[in-house]
C-alpha cells in the first residue's frame, strides 16, 4: 500500500495509522483538512438560488412621493 501523503510504500498489517503509514502522516493530512488546503467539491443546487429582491427606483427603500 501507498502512503497518501509520502507516498512511501507500506505494509498495512504493521500501519496503526491506516491509510497513511504512520501517525506523522496522519496529522499532516489532519492538518491541511484544518488549514484548509482540502475542501470538498460544491455543486450548485439550482433550487436553493435565492432570487434578489428587487430595490425600489430611488434605491433607499422608501417609497418615493412625487408632488
Amino acid at each position: 500500500m501507498r502512503c497518501p501523503i509520502c507516498e512511501k510504500q507500506f505494509e498495512p498489517s504493521v500501519s496503526n495509522a491506516l491509510p497513511f503509514c504512520s501517525e506523522r502522516c496522519r496529522t499532516i493530512d489532519l492538518g491541511r483538512w484544518l488549514g484548509e488546503s482540502y475542501g470538498m467539491p460544491a455543486i450548485p443546487d439550482p433550487d436553493a438560488d435565492e432570487v434578489p429582491e428587487e430595490k425600489p427606483p430611488n434605491g433607499n427603500g422608501a417609497a418615493s412621493h412625487d408632488a
